[in-house]
């Protein structure tokens, strides 16, 4: 239970008074009216005595009595009804709420801190109230009047002859059956006579005179002269004096409509009237009878006739009606009671009740002990022995124990008011009520055997009830507190005398007394046992003290403490006490709040809103609702949909009440900020037929960092070639779109009447759909003019015409339950500055008759395309997004830091001039190595004119604007349609197989610029293009080599021909996707020709073989190739007619057929020459040479630069710079047309011998090599050419007659001449050994060589000059007839200036084979 301001030992006391009545006369009344009390309340500050008291037990034992107070109350004939005392108690309760700046506990249970309030006055209040105003019974005597003051004024005509009236109806009321209420303690109660008189208007002789008769009369023990009214109510402004009486006094007619109404129990038949109106006192209903004042005939708890429909009864005491009852409330607010008494005047007061106390009161009681106690000592000597001997004579030796449930149908037994049980009764009540615990203790013992014997249970539960009582409040506590006392006393109560009332007194007590014990497990079960259906407030309060004993146990139940405290709120909340009930929902709240029971929070909050809605707190209420919905909920659709509405509802309310103020902060949908992209520019326009708009960047496309890195790179190689090859320090890429991925730190640039998007991720966590309506934009808005000033314009809501930002607005957004959507939010831009989005704004609704059917969303109503909204409130979300968080400074990295996200703050620019670019006739397909042409448009679409146009791709061999030297292409797509894209020259039929020779330079297409071939400057006709203006140009494609899908990038960029300081340039991006299939591989190598004589005389000529495999698999409807054309460029070689191409024909390949073409290449001057020289063909050739380049530069770059010169040399001497053309034509079916497709490829032609290829070949993956882990020593090899290399250096060739005819029989030997001619390769001087000694021995070896032999020397050395031809003329010797190889000789060649050797590789040439005949 909750602390408590008194201790139970002041409490029980203070519970359990003397009871006095008071009988006034009229007059008398009339006194104490001035002071706005009646007498009763007049005394009721000073009852309690300031000093001990003694008397005297009957045992002659000197008993003091500590604090001792007294009840004195008016005498009131008629019993309180049930359904009042509990309109009171709902009132007392009501009115007592927590102190405004309370400071709750703060108790640390586990893993809680909870704030709790650790007293509850509210309870106390009720306790005490509950406990004045049980009504009197007849089984105990603790209430009972044991004294009657009778009250008359000293300014009546007869006070004497006032006095015996009052004192007659006195006896009247006590000893005449008409009256059954008040109940008396004894037959002759004691009288005491009062004499009021008034200071201020009486006269004090005549009162002193008067109080001495009274002396002479009644006894100077058994009267009181009271002074009161010293001052005037004139003077009552001059001083202050204390008003001890309003505490007492505020529970008299509380009326607290408010919190009464719609509680189940409600009492108040019409709600409107002000009529449920309390007065405790009675006074209201006085009426004359036979003279006397008839002002006890209505108990204070009596219920107003026309408020109660059970007592409708006209009733002729209730003279006033409700409403002048009303008016006479009206005028006691802000009443000053006590005005015309002063401080003497109290103490005269206080004075009275201690001379009532010492000399009547105590006198009386103390008679009265004596002679119960004589009564029972002289009874108990005959009575009660035969009366328990007869018992036993009649019904056996033992009475049998009994169990309460078998006792059932006994309560009904009542003594008479002189039974000698009750004399013991009463005795002890009287022993209690003077504090004489020890004697009270056994009288109850007694009483309570004689109850049980008797089976008179409500009597016998009452002695076991006070017995328990006495047995804790004993001084010295000689014995322990009989708690099943108690629990009998309860369970008797209330099981079988269904006395609710009497149970729930000793509940109060027992808890509070088991409190103090700090048992607070028993307390609580106690308390629990008695909530029950037939009392919400009483359920309530005690199952609120039974959550604070769970929190104040040893080791506190948090949970069974927040699970009572809902309990109690709920109660409360049946029995009308709103307050109550949220203020314990709020409490339990601490415990539920983040455990994960988020259907328990659910409960909670809603309890929580709906209480705080009807107490009028709506800003409470909203944030209880608010919980409900933002948290993940797993309640089901339909209760999700009812707390919507309920918040919608509440909201509306609130908006209602100021709908001037700021826009409140909506809960849903979920907004997820750092999600929130922002795409500055028009929308992309759709492919309008053949005409294809460049991609660039749209809100549609997902971010990929490798891409953006990309376009990023490439943005950086044009903006170095712009500024001759410097990036500027204030770079910064352009970023059209911004996103959580991107660079947010600086202020992003838009531009002028350029529309910016901002695109908002919403999320819907609930299972029913949203409605957001007329969905718009937030922002604020800096305009700076030209002149440079700021002149701020804040706009929160955009309405009418917007001057400076236009505002798009989404009229309907629907967002189906749970789930996840984008909103696209527009702004137009009409002026320059800054400008900041702040969130966006919306009607937040649901759709009106929402039903799911079998899982699935019915939207009834939606076929008209607008959702029928039920309710919907107008509020705002923000958007903020956290920047990244900070991790460069030690500083940073220790703490968390984040950095600005500048996403939504742009600076509005001026006028840029905006490209637009469409792609027409553009392939999706291609063969690989297909060129195809397609036109470029370029459109300026801004206001201003655009120069200084540029692309740049990472892939420059994919396409071409055409050269300078090109000679003008067709302007439009359709005039080209039936034109090749390559040039022809028309050459006479006789020259087929020699060759067309032209010069071209690779500056001449385009490719020459700088280190950068990526970067092509786009040729623009006057190198700008206007606003409005559109070019188209020609464009030709060349398919990828490798078959797939390729993504080609493309980076256009332009500058205004104004110069901007903010913005230098724009870019637009276009990325091509082309899928190329297989058609033609190019294989081809190099070899010397072994004939060292041509036309020129002079040796080097080199044979090319060209290789040409159909790789195509048909898969494009492609027939068959023709290879037309096979061009070469060099600056040393160039090809001099084909070897073996049958004349007239073109080469055709059909599907998986190999040709191969065999070409003689001659040296040339020193001069770049090229055949098919005009554009495209050698666009593409040159840019695929560039690309190539650049891989070989980067391999070479590798590799360390320190060649030695000798192995350059050697190096050299294998090389050789070729680059084969094929151009080719594909024949192709497609939609029964044939169609002739163009394509070529490039074969580099790099060292003799050799292969190259037009197409990448696939490099096989490594084998696995164990791990070695040792580190190896670092021995530097020198460098060495390579074998293949140096065997190159000497060319050989053999010459002899092909067949020699020999007459055998006549000469056993045949000679032949054979000349061997060695040809130097190199620059530089070489060392020749020729070695004519078969070098192999074995067998099969022998069978080719061992038939014949070299005559002469075996071995030459020699020196051969920079390209020196030498021959030397050796001799074989043949024996036999056959075919012999003549190439044993082995040639080993040096540098001179180098040590090592090495052999020629003339044995892997063809063989020298000789035919010997016999003749």
């Amino acid at each position: 239970m909750a602390q408590c301001v008194q201790s139970v030992q002041e409490l029980i006391p203070d519970s359990f008074v003397p009871c006095v009545a008071a009988l006034c006369s009229d007059e008398a009344e009339r006194l104490t009216r001035l002071n706005h009390l009646s007498f009763a309340e007049l005394l009721k500050p000073f009852s309690r005595l300031t000093s001990e008291v003694h008397m005297r037990d009957p045992n002659n034992q000197l008993h003091v009595i500590k604090n001792l107070k007294i009840a004195v109350s008016n005498i009131i004939t008629q019993p309180p009804q049930p359904g009042a005392i509990r309109k009171l108690l709902n009132d007392v309760v009501s009115g007592s709420q927590p102190a405004e700046g309370l400071v709750a506990n703060v108790i640390t249970a586990g893993d809680y801190d909870l704030n709790i309030s650790a007293t509850t006055p509210w309870f106390e209040s009720y306790r005490e109230t509950f406990l004045q105003s049980m009504p009197a019974s007849d089984h105990e005597f603790l209430n009972h009047y044991l004294a009657c003051m009778l009250v008359a004024s000293s300014s009546e005509a007869e006070p004497v002859e006032q006095f015996s009236k009052l004192s007659q109806e006195q006896h009247r009321i006590q000893h005449n059956s008409d009256y059954s209420y008040p109940k008396w303690f004894i037959p002759n109660t004691l009288k005491y006579y009062v004499l009021l008189h008034d200071v201020s208007a009486g006269d004090e002789q005549r009162a002193e005179s008067i109080y001495e008769e009274m002396k002479q009369k009644y006894g100077t023990q058994g009267c009181y002269l009271l002074k009161i009214n010293s001052r005037t109510s004139n003077r009552a402004s001059d001083e202050q004096i204390p008003d001890p009486w309003s505490q007492y006094l505020q529970k008299n007619s509380i009326q607290n409509q408010e919190s009464y109404e719609d509680g189940p129990c409600t009492i108040t038949s019409n709600k409107n009237s002000d009529s449920n109106l309390l007065s405790l006192d009675g006074l209201d209903n006085e009426v004359k009878v036979d003279g006397l004042p008839n002002n006890f005939r209505a108990h204070p708890l009596q219920l107003d006739s026309s408020s109660d429909p059970s007592n409708s009864i006209d009733d002729p005491d209730h003279v006033k009606s409700a409403s002048s009852l009303h008016e006479t409330k009206k005028a006691n607010t802000g009443i000053i009671h006590g005005a015309c008494l002063t401080l003497t005047d109290h103490d005269r007061i206080r004075q009275f009740i201690q001379e009532f106390t010492f000399r009547g009161l105590l006198p009386h009681i103390e008679k009265t002990i004596r002679q119960l106690n004589d009564q029972l000592i002289s009874r108990k000597g005959l009575s009660r022995s035969l009366f328990s001997a007869t018992k036993k004579w009649f019904s056996g030796s033992k009475v049998p124990e009994k169990s309460i449930n078998e006792l059932k149908n006994t309560s009904g037994l009542l003594y008479p008011p002189e039974a000698p049980e009750l004399q013991i009764r009463k005795m002890a009540d009287l022993c209690f009520l003077v504090q004489h615990y020890d004697l009270a203790y056994s009288c109850y013992h007694t009483a309570k055997k004689d109850f049980l014997n008797d089976q008179a249970m409500l009597y016998a539960a009452g002695a076991l009830e006070m017995a328990a009582v006495s047995a804790f409040l004993q001084p010295g506590a000689p014995r322990p507190y009989p708690a099943h006392y108690m629990d009998t006393a309860i369970q008797t109560y209330r099981d079988i005398c269904k006395n609710m009332v009497l149970a729930e007194r000793c509940v109060l007590l027992s808890a509070e007394i088991l409190k103090s014990q700090s048992k607070y497990s028993e307390a609580a079960a106690l308390l629990i046992r008695l909530t029950s259906e037939d009392s919400d407030l009483r359920s309530a309060l005690l199952l609120e003290q039974a959550a604070h004993c769970f929190i104040n146990m040893k080791s506190p139940m948090v949970r069974k403490y927040a699970f009572h405290m809902i309990l109690a709120g709920h109660r409360f909340s049946k029995a009308g006490q709103k307050k109550h009930a949220l203020r314990c929902y709020c409490q339990a709240m601490q415990v539920y709040k983040g455990k994960g029971w988020s259907l328990a929070e659910d409960h909670i909050n809603f309890t929580i809103g709906r209480q705080s809605y009807t107490l009028r707190q709506l800003d409470n209420a909203v944030s209880a609702f608010r919980h409900i919905l933002i948290n993940e909920s797993k309640q089901s659709a339909a209760q999700q949909g009812a707390f919507l509405r309920e918040y919608l509802y509440v909201y509306k309310n609130v908006s209602q009440l100021s709908p001037d103020g700021p826009l409140p902060q909506l809960p849903l949908p979920y907004i997820n900020s750092s999600a929130t992209r922002v795409f500055f520019g028009h929308d992309r326009r759709p492919a309008d037929g053949e005409k294809q708009a460049a991609t660039h960047v749209s809100l549609d496309q997902e971010y990929d960092s490798e891409s953006s890195q990309q376009w990023r790179e490439l943005e950086e190689q044009v903006v170095a070639v712009v500024n001759r090859g410097v990036i500027p320090s204030n770079f910064y890429p352009t970023q059209y779109c911004l996103n959580s991925y991107s660079d947010n730190s600086r202020f992003p640039l838009a531009v002028v009447e350029e529309p910016i998007t901002v695109e908002v991720a919403f999320r819907n966590p609930l299972k029913v759909p949203l409605l957001l309506t007329d969905l718009s934009l937030l922002w604020k808005f800096q305009s700076k003019d030209s002149s440079g000033k700021d002149n701020e314009e804040v706009k929160e809501l955009v309405t009418g015409e917007p001057e400076m930002i236009g505002t798009e607005v989404i009229s309907e957004f629907l967002i189906n339950g749970e789930e996840s959507k984008v909103a696209r939010l527009k702004l137009f831009p009409h002026h320059m500055g800054e400008l900041h989005i702040l969130g966006v704004v919306y009607n937040l609704g649901t759709i009106q008759g929402y039903m799911t059917v079998d899982g699935i969303g019915a939207l009834p109503g939606c076929h008209t395309g607008k959702h029928s909204l039920s309710m919907s409130v107008r509020g705002r979300q923000d958007l903020e997004i956290q920047g990244p968080r900070l991790n460069n400074t030690k500083e940073e990295k220790t703490s968390i830091k984040y950095g600005p996200d500048r996403r939504l703050d742009p600076i509005i620019t001026a006028e840029m001039p905006l490209l637009e670019v469409f792609f027409i006739h553009f392939p999706t397909g291609l063969l690989c190595g297909e060129i195809r042409k397609a036109y470029v448009e370029f459109v300026n679409v801004s206001k201003c004119p655009l120069t200084g146009l540029k692309v740049v791709s990472k892939r420059p061999e994919f396409f071409t604007f055409g050269g300078n030297t090109a000679v003008l292409t067709p302007l439009s797509p359709s005039a080209s349609e039936n034109c090749s894209a390559y040039k022809t020259v028309v050459t006479d039929s006789t020259s087929v197989c020699t060759a067309l020779i032209s010069s071209a330079s690779s500056v001449d297409f385009g490719t020459g610029i700088g280190s950068q071939p990526e970067v092509i400057p786009v040729p623009l006709p006057d190198t700008v293009l206007l606003p409005g203006a559109s070019v188209q140009l020609p464009m030709w494609l060349r398919g990828p080599d490798e078959e797939g899908v390729h993504e080609i990038n493309f980076l256009f960029y332009y500058e205004s021909v104004k110069k901007q300081p903010k913005i230098r340039h724009r870019i637009l991006r276009h990325t091509a996707v082309i899928c190329t299939s297989r058609s033609l591989n190019v294989r081809a190598t190099v070899c010397r020709s072994n004939s060292l004589e041509d036309e020129e005389g002079r040796g080097g000529n080199m044979l090319v073989f060209v290789d040409v495999e159909n790789t195509n698999t048909s898969e494009a409807g492609v027939k068959e190739f023709h290879i037309v054309q096979v061009s070469s460029s060099s600056k040393h070689w160039r090809l001099q007619k084909s070897v073996n191409l049958s004349e007239n024909k073109d080469a055709k390949l059909a599907s998986r057929e190999k040709g191969k073409f065999c070409f003689k290449a001659i040296r040339c001057k020193e001069k770049e020459v090229i055949i098919s020289s005009a554009s495209p063909c050698a666009d593409f050739f040159y840019r695929s040479l560039s690309s190539e380049l650049k891989k070989a530069q980067l391999s070479v770059h590798a590799e360390k630069q320190s060649i030695e010169d000798a192995v350059r040399l050697i190096q050299k001497c294998s090389e050789v710079d070729l680059n084969i053309v094929v151009l080719w034509k594909a024949y192709v079916v497609e939609d029964s047309k044939q169609l002739i497709l163009e394509g070529q490829h490039h074969v580099l032609l790099r060292t003799i011998g050799k292969e190259a290829f037009s197409c990448p070949q696939k490099q096989e993956p490594p084998e696995m090599e164990l791990l070695k882990f040792f580190r190896p020593e670092n021995t530097t090899v020198p460098l060495r050419p390579s074998v293949e290399q140096l065997s190159n250096l000497i060319k050989t060739s053999l010459h002899y007659p092909e067949s020699f005819n020999h007459p055998f029989h006549q000469k056993s030997l045949c000679l032949v001449p054979v000349t061997l001619l060695l040809s130097n390769c190199s620059k530089a001087d070489v060392d020749v050994i020729v070695d004519l000694r078969h070098k192999t021995t074995s067998p099969e070896a022998l069978e080719i060589h061992g038939s014949f032999t070299w005559l002469g020397q075996t071995q030459y050395k020699l020196q051969l000059k920079s390209q020196e031809i030498h021959s030397l003329q050796l001799k074989a010797c043949f024996v036999h007839t056959g075919v012999y190889n003549l190439g044993t000789p082995r040639v080993f060649a040096k540098l001179s200036d180098q040590v090592t050797v090495f052999e020629t590789s003339q044995q892997n040439s063809m063989p020298a084979l000789i035919i010997i005949n016999n003749v």
